[in-house]
């Protein structure tokens, strides 16, 4: 590229420094990066709105970064985040995503009335609205149906991921944002399943894909929301795991199937609520190992929501049960949801979840820079906290150990695994860096005269000796996991141990 002409359009590119004012004003924090309440500085048409401006994390655009771009630039619905502007800082290799500004979210609104229920000294009964639950469920169905009529699966839906307007125009109305996971899925090139293994935060998983479901649909979105919707109803995650969201590839999740199975009862391909291509899941055969149905045989969703004064009787139950039904096939989809009689009967929902009342709910708060959101992954990670474990961490690849210099990670079939320290030179007689040049061409250790080098002795014989055992035994050790690793291949394709045998290598 010409330099002058790169000098030339760097001056004509306008910074989000000199156009917004958001210094100090972090709100979210995660590991995609932070978040910041915005103003514009200049006297323009929209002076006085707040912006909600996202700095991805890192150098670089990431694929979940382009792809959120990608999509979220198509998209235009009144229950979708819409994205204004992208902004590229080719000086510091930024990326700055400006969005609307929502004061409230889904997590902070259920936490408050799960706080509020809780607490001892309230007597009265701080559930959500049915008003406004209903307002909600029908902003987030009409907003998935939008993603879904247009061959968009979000695949990370969750109450942190919904949105609702603060005071304002648009108060009250619900938005879906964190586009990070979403796919189009009309013509994909590969299964879905094996572009993304492990998908939404593990609360809301649709058991299809924690039983490793090669192909999956749209009802993963619609199991999400009637998990959200179970959780507006009753305050509390209905799929709660006390178990962390580990980073994984493997999207088998024994104590999450297990929470599921203590709620709605253990699947089955026969009978009422049967699953028809249960058998055909590829964990199907784990399922049958670690699980016993006789363990569920008093648990389903009827009795679960008796627990919260919610009868089966109720349009509210029968639309739960609609959207939380194990066979993917038999799932409601969002459009037939908006069509339920649940949204006919009073009180209907509105545009404005809030109404006409004072919002009750508490605005965001600033973060310091080093703070992180309290929705983030390091405060959410047991059962110690209310929240959801964050998705976030699915998006960053597993890191593997690797051997480094201080040592290496050794594990074979009669011992257990043990990190030993790899052998190195003492202090005071490790070679310079000249000298293992030397050693890497010649493959000789080099003699070093006394003084030579400060605290460097002579390297005597008995020392080179020393130094040549350690490397046989190195690649003895080498050797001896390659042959391991080849017998433990031969096991588990034949089913049978193959013995030593030297030829083979």
């Amino acid at each position: 590229m010409d330099i002058d002409f790169k000098i030339q359009t760097a001056k004509q590119r306008e910074k989000v420094e000199d156009i917004f004012d958001f210094e100090g004003c972090k709100i979210g924090r995660g590991t995609y990066g932070h978040v910041y309440k915005a103003k514009p500085k200049r006297a323009t048409a929209d002076h006085g709105k707040v912006y909600a401006l996202k700095l991805i994390e890192g150098t670089g655009i990431s694929m979940s970064a382009c792809r959120e771009i990608a999509i979220l630039r198509e998209l235009d619905h009144p229950h979708v985040i819409k994205l204004h502007r992208v902004f590229l800082s080719h000086t510091d290799h930024k990326v700055w995503l400006l969005f609307d500004y929502a004061e409230h979210d889904l997590w902070h609104i259920i936490k408050y009335h799960r706080s509020q229920r809780q607490s001892k000294s309230h007597k009265k009964n701080f559930a959500i609205p049915i008003v406004t639950v209903k307002s909600l469920l029908y902003q987030i169905l009409d907003g998935i149906d939008y993603l879904h009529r247009n061959w968009v699966l979000h695949r990370d839906l969750k109450p942190a991921n919904i949105l609702v307007m603060g005071e304002g125009p648009e108060k009250g109305t619900l938005k879906i944002t964190d586009m990070g996971f979403a796919r189009l899925f009309n013509n994909p090139l590969k299964p879905l399943a094996e572009l993304d293994p492990v998908v939404v935060t593990f609360w809301y998983r649709a058991p299809e894909l924690l039983l490793g479901a090669k192909h999956y649909t749209k009802a993963i979105d619609t199991w999400a929301i009637g998990c959200i919707f179970a959780e507006l109803l009753t305050t509390e995650p209905i799929f709660h795991c006390r178990q962390e969201d580990i980073k994984t590839n493997n999207p088998y999740h024994h104590d999450q199937l297990d929470r599921i199975f203590m709620v709605m009862g253990f699947p089955s391909d026969k009978g009422p609520g049967e699953w028809e291509d249960l058998k055909k899941m590829p964990e199907y055969s784990t399922l049958q190992k670690e699980f016993s149905k006789s363990n569920y045989v008093n648990n389903s969703l009827v009795r679960y929501m008796d627990k919260h004064k919610l009868k089966q009787d109720t349009r509210a139950f029968q639309l739960l049960a609609k959207l939380l039904h194990m066979d993917p096939k038999k799932r409601l989809s969002a459009q037939g949801a908006l069509e339920d009689p649940y949204f006919t009967e009073e009180p209907l929902p509105r545009d404005n979840a809030f109404g006409d009342d004072k919002i009750p709910y508490p605005k965001r708060e600033y973060l310091n820079e080093e703070e992180g959101d309290d929705k983030g992954s390091t405060k959410l990670s047991s059962a110690k906290t209310d929240g959801v474990p964050s998705s976030k961490r699915m998006r960053t690849l597993q890191q593997q150990s690797k051997p480094g210099s201080s040592g290496t990670y050794q594990s074979s079939s009669h011992s257990s695994n043990t990190y030993q320290p790899a052998q190195q030179f003492p202090v005071s007689s490790q070679p310079s860096f000249a000298q293992g040049q030397q050693y890497s061409q010649t493959g000789q250790v080099p003699q070093v005269q006394q003084g030579q080098f400060s605290n460097q002795p002579q390297f005597n014989q008995p020392y080179q000796q020393q130094y040549h055992q350690a490397q046989q035994q190195r690649q003895q050790q080498q050797q001896q996991q390659f042959q391991q690793q080849q017998y433990s291949q031969q096991y588990d394709q034949h089913g049978s141990y193959v013995p030593h045998n030297n030829n083979r290598f």
